[in-house]
């Protein structure tokens, strides 16, 4: 197998280093439907904006993972969401639709952690609890390679999309992922005139009718005496 080319890391066949990846995702390997190759990274480096920056991995090449709690009929269900990083799942539209659940939103990361067993911004749909689902978005399923969580935040994991499609409990939905609004540029300040900025200069007033000669009066100097 030829190793991936993507960024500037080295990646290498994730089932030669166990040791980089969760016992979760590591046990979850053999029965993956393609392969899978793992890079090290610095671990404070893992989330999606300084993971691209400092590797160089292009957004669009890398899917998050979000933990969804679901609650329907009084009882709540996990579910994991795999969407390109450049776009956020619709968890309270599509999620919410497509499970029948009267209501969605991201599981509190306390409860992500322990029930999955990963890390906090390692979570990775490789390795999930069989009994949750995992939505799929398209544009991940389509994708040639791309990146995502190892179940630790000290490296990466890249696999086919195809391959996370073929999950057992993975279903792929188109629309999943919706784009992040882009917030518009700042509108450039206006600048502010200082107080003393004015055309009215230093010690002056603004003119007024027969100011000459109020002026004269009311600045004469003392010993001038008075009419």
């Amino acid at each position: 197998m030829t190793a991936p080319q993507l960024g500037s890391l080295t990646w290498i066949p994730a089932a030669d280093r166990p040791d980089l990846l969760g016992e979760p995702v590591a046990a979850a390997l053999s029965s993956l439907e393609g392969p899978a190759w793992v890079a090290a990274i610095d671990g404070d480096l893992a989330d999606t904006a300084a993971f691209t920056d400092a590797y160089g991995v292009p957004p669009e090449a890398s899917a998050n993972c979000v933990v969804v709690a679901t609650r329907r009929a009084g009882e709540t269900a996990l579910v994991a969401c795999l969407v390109l990083a450049t776009t956020r799942a619709d968890v309270n539209g599509l999620v919410r639709r497509h499970l029948g659940a009267r209501k969605a939103s991201f599981a509190p990361q306390d409860v992500a952690v322990a029930e999955t067993g990963m890390a906090y911004g390692g979570i990775t749909p490789v390795g999930l609890p069989p009994s949750w689902p995992v939505l799929v978005d398209a544009a991940v399923a389509a994708a040639d390679l791309v990146v995502i969580g190892s179940g630790t935040r000290g490296s990466k994991l890249a696999v086919a999309g195809s391959v996370l499609a073929a999950l057992p409990a993975a279903v792929v939905l188109h629309g999943l992922g919706r784009p992040v609004p882009v917030s518009p540029p700042a509108p450039e300040p206006v600048p502010q005139r200082a107080p003393d900025d004015t055309d009215v200069g230093w010690g002056e007033r603004p003119p007024e009718p027969d100011d000459d000669d109020r002026r004269f009066l009311e600045d004469r100097p003392p010993h001038w005496g008075s009419d």
